[in-house]
């Protein structure tokens, strides 16, 4: 009877890391965007995460939301300089995300200043 419960204990706690494992190296897409940075926050009551949101048309009527891991400083630095301009993102979506890490499944990997289409190709 131990050995069966030990086992079963041992496939769960396996399972669980499989699991988590899966969810955080496995990428659903990969991919880049580009628009109108208009909000970029850290949020949340106990743990805090980087959460921000980029405008894809002129209206505004698509919203593209997206989060940034924490140890990623030099993309929560760039994201911070650019608020309110152009900017294009490459970003990797995952299948779950864990809320220590943001409230989204896309998260910015890079970002870079864009000329802006609305504008004449004029940097903002």
């Amino acid at each position: 009877m131990k050995k069966v419960l030990a086992t079963l204990f041992f496939v769960a706690i396996l399972g669980i890391a499989g699991y988590f494992t899966f969810i955080y190296y496995v990428p659903f897409s990969e991919g880049i965007r580009s628009g109108e940075l208009i909000k970029f926050s850290k949020r949340g009551m106990i743990i805090k995460t980087w959460e921000g949101e980029i405008s894809q048309g002129i209206s505004g009527a698509q919203i593209f939301s997206f989060s940034v891991e924490q140890d990623n400083e030099q993309v929560i630095n760039d994201l911070q300089e650019f608020q309110g301009k152009y900017v294009k993102v490459r970003y990797l979506e995952r299948y779950g995300s864990f809320f220590w890490l943001g409230d989204t499944n896309h998260f910015i990997t890079s970002v870079e200043l864009e000329s802006s289409p609305h504008f004449g190709g004029q940097r903002n």
